[in-house]
């Protein structure tokens, strides 16, 4: 798994950003269910998650603001 830019994610759709969360979010179980567990592998998940839930917050209260 590649590592996830905020400008990466930024120039992401909306559709794009849930997809690729819902591929996220399911990867991080797959993670956690393995014996082996690669705490490195875990955390840049969690932190990929936390990117583009924060991306899209902040663009969603842009939104709102601008209006």
């Amino acid at each position: 798994m590649a590592i996830l830019r905020s400008k990466d994610i930024r120039k992401m759709d909306e559709k794009n950003r849930k997809e690729r969360l819902k591929d996220l979010r399911m990867e991080l179980t797959k993670a956690n269910v393995t014996a082996h567990k690669t705490n490195a592998k875990t955390k840049e998940i969690k932190r990929a998650i936390a990117r583009i839930l924060t991306i899209t917050k902040a663009e969603k209260s842009a939104k709102v603001i601008s209006k």
